[in-house]
Order: C-alpha cells, then sequence, then structure tokens
C-alpha cells in the first residue's frame, strides 16, 4: 500500500545563482505532525514563480522513494534528504510510469487529483546541484507529478494513500511527460490527452499547438542555408529618407516565395568590422522575382547609411533566406493592419497580398506619420487600397503643415489610441502591429479595449524580443555590451538583434552564458534541452551540443542553452 513519507514545505527565499539573484521555494524541508493541505497549497509552503509552479492546477508536488534511490545511484551521492528535489509529499510507490492523468487519491483527510507532470525547470538543478537534472529527469522518465487538492485537510507522515478513482484515457505521468519534451510523440496521443479533463489547461495548449503545428510551414526550415549572395538589381528613392531595394540571384534563377511579413538578414562587411548584421522587412511580396527591401537612413546608423547611400545596382549582399513568424493568415475575418513610421513595410507586403489572393476580406489600413514628405510609398499603398472593395484607409499625420494638402483620406494628429478606438473597428479582426514599442504596446491596448482578441493581435519588432527569464529578481535594464573580461578565443559570435559580435569566451560553457555575461535579452526555463524556450533562429554557422538536447530544434534553429558554437555563427537575438 502506497504510503506518505515526508511532507515537506519552504517559503521563497533570494538564492544568489550564476551573479544573479533567483527568487525561489525550491527549498523543501519536512515538518512533523498533521499539516493542512488547501485548495491552493499546503499550511508554511510557497512558489517563488508563480507562472510555472503552484496555483489551482500545481497545488502540491509529488516525488518517489524509489526515485530518490535511482539518483543516489545514477550520481554517486547518499546525502539527499526528503524534499531535495522541491517535492511537497515524499511518497513509497505511486512511480510515474504508473499513475495515470486523472487520478484520484486519499491521503489523510485530503482528497487530489493528477493534473500534470512536473515543470521542467532548472531550479531543481540548482537546488540538488546538478545542472543536468532538468534533462535527466525527462529523459529517465522521472518527473515527479503536481495534483490539485479535490478536499481540503489534514495530511501526515505514515498515511496510507488510497486510490479513489482511475482517471480516463491511462495516460501515464511518465507518458504524458514524454509527449510534451521528447520526439516521435504520437499524435493519437496528444488527442487521447487533450479528452482527460484533469490535465491542466496549460499542458492541454501546449498539446493543441504540437497538433496545429504537425506537418504544417511553422516545421518547415528556411528556404537557404546560412547567407548567400544576392545582387542588387534596382536602387529606388522612395522619399528623402527611405530607399528601396531590389533583390535578385546572380543567376537569374528565382527566389523562393516569402510569406507576407517575413524579414531578411543581410551581413555587410564593406560597412564596418566587427561585421554587421541588420533585419529589414520585405515590403512587398516576391516582385518579378525579385525580393524588396525599404530602408530608412537613420542618423548614425552605420548600415542603413550604407544601403541608402553607398549601394549601386549591381553590388553583391549576403543576405540570409526570408524568416519571421509575423505572416498574414489566410481565412475571411476582416484584417486590421495598423503601422508608424517605417513600420508599414511587413504590412505593405501584407496589403499586397491581400491585394493579388484575398480580394474580398475586409481590409483596415492604418498609418501614422509626421506628414506626407516622411510617409514613404503611400501612393503604393493607397493604389493597392483602391483594388480592394471593402477597404478602409486611415491615415493620421502628427506634423502637418498649412501647406499640406489633407484631403478626406488624411487626419490632421497622431495616431493615438483614442484615435483608433473611435474607429470602432470589428471585433472579430485579426490585427497586425509594427512601428515603436510605445506605439504597439498603445494601439495593442486600444484594440483590445475594442473588443478585439488579444490572441488575434500580432506584433512585429527588431529590436530583442522581451526575456523570458524564470525566478530572477529583475533588476535596472542595461544596453547589450561586450563581455566582461579579457576578449574570449573562440569563434565569433554575433547576435544581430542586439547589434553585438564578440569572440566566444573560454569560460563559457553555451551560447546562453555569453549572451547572459553580454547583457543580451534571453529567453529559457530549464538550461538543459528540454523545454525549448530558448529555441533562437540561427541565421548563419553551426553549433554542437553539450549536454544534446531531447530532441532536435527545427531546421534553422538552435537551443542556445547547450549549443557552443563550432566556427562563426549569427543569431537572430
Amino acid at each position: 500500500m502506497p504510503s506518505l513519507l515526508s511532507v515537506n514545505v519552504g517559503m521563497p527565499k533570494n538564492v544568489i545563482w550564476q551573479g544573479r539573484t533567483v527568487y525561489t521555494g525550491v527549498w523543501k524541508q519536512p515538518v512533523q505532525g498533521a499539516v493542512m493541505v488547501r485548495r491552493l497549497n499546503i499550511d508554511g509552503d510557497g512558489q517563488g514563480d508563480r507562472g510555472g509552479h503552484g496555483g489551482e492546477q500545481r497545488a502540491v508536488l509529488v516525488y518517489q522513494l524509489e526515485s530518490y534511490h535511482y539518483w543516489q545511484r545514477h550520481f554517486g551521492r547518499d546525502d539527499f534528504t526528503y524534499g531535495e528535489f522541491g517535492e511537497n509529499l515524499t511518497v513509497d510507490g505511486l512511480s510515474d510510469d504508473e499513475v495515470c492523468i486523472g487520478d484520484r487519491y486519499a491521503i489523510g483527510d485530503a482528497e487530489f487529483e493528477v493534473s500534470q507532470p512536473r515543470v521542467t525547470c532548472y531550479r531543481v538543478g540548482l537546488r540538488v546541484g546538478e545542472p543536468q537534472l532538468p534533462a535527466l529527469l525527462v529523459g529517465h522518465h522521472r518527473p515527479g507529478f503536481y495534483m490539485r487538492v479535490i478536499r481540503e485537510g489534514r495530511i501526515e507522515v505514515g498515511d496510507t494513500i488510497t486510490k479513489t478513482r482511475t482517471g480516463p484515457g491511462a495516460l501515464s505521468v511518465a507518458a504524458t511527460d514524454a509527449l510534451l519534451y521528447l520526439p516521435g510523440r504520437d499524435p493519437e496521443k496528444l488527442r487521447l490527452a487533450l479528452s482527460i479533463p484533469a490535465l491542466s489547461p496549460g499542458w492541454q495548449g501546449s498539446f493543441r499547438d504540437l497538433l496545429a503545428t504537425d506537418g504544417s510551414d511553422a516545421q518547415q526550415g528556411p528556404a537557404w542555408a546560412g547567407f548567400r549572395e544576392l545582387r542588387v538589381d534596382e536602387v529606388v528613392a522612395e522619399n528623402a529618407s527611405v530607399t528601396s531595394l531590389y533583390l535578385r540571384s546572380p543567376d537569374g534563377t528565382p527566389l523562393p516565395d516569402p510569406r507576407a511579413g517575413q524579414y531578411l538578414t543581410l551581413r555587410i562587411p564593406s560597412a564596418a568590422q566587427p561585421v554587421p548584421v541588420r533585419s529589414y522587412s520585405l515590403s512587398s511580396t516576391l516582385t518579378d522575382g525579385r525580393y524588396r527591401i525599404s530602408v530608412k537612413h537613420e542618423p548614425h546608423g552605420t548600415v542603413s547609411g550604407y544601403l541608402t547611400s553607398r549601394t549601386r545596382p549591381g553590388a553583391l549582399l549576403d543576405v540570409a533566406a526570408p524568416r519571421g513568424e509575423f505572416v498574414l493568415t489566410r481565412g475571411t475575418e476582416p484584417v486590421v493592419l495598423v503601422s508608424a513610421g517605417i513600420g508599414l513595410t511587413p504590412v505593405l507586403a501584407m496589403l499586397h497580398e491581400l491585394a493579388a489572393h484575398d480580394r474580398d476580406r475586409e481590409v483596415w489600413w492604418i498609418h501614422g506619420a509626421r506628414g506626407p514628405q516622411e510617409h514613404p510609398l503611400a501612393a503604393e499603398a493607397h493604389d493597392l487600397l483602391t483594388t480592394l472593395p471593402r477597404a478602409h484607409e486611415h491615415v493620421f499625420y502628427s506634423a502637418a503643415t498649412a501647406e499640406d494638402h489633407l484631403g478626406g483620406e488624411f487626419t490632421r494628429g497622431r495616431l493615438t489610441r483614442e484615435a483608433l478606438t473611435a474607429l470602432a473597428l470589428p471585433a472579430d479582426a485579426t490585427a497586425y502591429l509594427c512601428g515603436p514599442d510605445a506605439f504597439m504596446a498603445d494601439m495593442r491596448d486600444a484594440l483590445t479595449a475594442g473588443g478585439i482578441d488579444p490572441a488575434r493581435i500580432n506584433t512585429e519588432a527588431f529590436s530583442a524580443l522581451p526575456s523570458i527569464n524564470p525566478g530572477l529578481t529583475p533588476r535596472t535594464a542595461r544596453p547589450p555590451h561586450q563581455p566582461p573580461g579579457a576578449p574570449g578565443t573562440g569563434p565569433q559570435v554575433t547576435f544581430a538583434r542586439s547589434g553585438i559580435s564578440t569572440p566566444f569566451p573560454d569560460d563559457r560553457r553555451s551560447v546562453l552564458e555569453l549572451a547572459d555575461a553580454c547583457d543580451v535579452p534571453t529567453r529559457w526555463s530549464c538550461r538543459t534541452g528540454v523545454c525549448h524556450t530558448c529555441t533562437t533562429p540561427l541565421l548563419s554557422g553551426a553549433v554542437t551540443y553539450s549536454p544534446a538536447p531531447l530532441e532536435d530544434p527545427p531546421d534553422g534553429e538552435v537551443l542556445i542553452c547547450c549549443a557552443r558554437p563550432d566556427g562563426d555563427i549569427v543569431l537572430d537575438m
């Protein structure tokens, strides 16, 4: 008969880790006597990161004595104490390959339901002192599991554990964990998991995403690996500050079709040293077999100045294949395209796509600029809109003068959230936003307030993506910089979005550690190649892995948490 060996609790505390402060509740200690279990927690227990741990779906974490013995043998250690793996309940029995999602168990006065496997997280490795443990828990099929509280009550060491109900589907904790984190997953098992009501909403969402992307374009890699030379076929000055460059293959073969909204990344050895890398949205669909980018000459912009002032037809540029998830999706619902300044380029490509293939859709074109002289490609956008029978055009000029022609197509004033709300956009629309970060935040708020589902609001930005660093105590943001200490002697690592290029240091174990040292914004959770939170487009070069990821990322992407450069690399971060 399974039994309760230890009840472990602990409140979150600050722990120093790799020069940063982690606020975590993973340190649990055994308690004596009867303890009250409540819907959200055990008395005396807490979690530092409620996004991944705790709450109704993850009120209690369970780990087994059998797994303790297994890891003692694996690591050659005999110093483990109950609560070492961050669990609330240490139990004898209830192995991960026998317990199923939706099973219910009575312990003392309380009753519980199994809701999901443990969330893979670096903090359990931090607690045990074994950094690779998050990957090992999954790879060795010993994750442990969370339970929700069905009936509150007191529990105590020595209580027997009685199964009160068998979950539907007979999907074990270990099998559920493998479905999310390991390769070779069976779509039928994904559907089975989604049919189990007890499975937590977070895991249901992950499984729905896996089913939705199975065999879709999202699984395909870029059209070509690394950088290839493209010839500048034509250079067109759109206005005083924006220049369009048309690019074609040097041998005249057709270029692969991009998706409307994607971008190209250019490497410009002639512009500066170290070699700068920049990304620019495609501003139209494929035209006569050519790509078009429209570049604004920024003050003190080394690359933009080179492209707009010094590049001539016939020049060869190193170009990575079209990339990006900010893409127009097919459908019948209205489309809202909102932009400011040079942010119009990706949505203009979407407008080209709509005019060519989706003329029956309702389209709202909304753009903000200082005035007509600073509104490139305005006539082109207007002409496209005239071909769409259900198009609405709203252009806002914040600094228009009395001499500027302001017809019915233009509004004097800034494009603000109030101005956008006043347009009464259709609530069933899908929206695409591109412009400065503050502008996109305002527009997103206005669209959401107007009734558009936030899940249908898409944004694009070429700055580094917002960080995902669970558990780290926030600190004052610093702009990306060279790593401290003497320069490394390894291959050149370029963080394209952050504008940092530096040799890989001898004392760094991974690209992620180098990015952290440079204050390049990073996104991660497990740091051992399991969760894929750190998946990053690899624009050029190759990497080696240590440890090897449990599942390889898609073609053209890398897991920076366990990757080291195998020669010079360029990353889209």
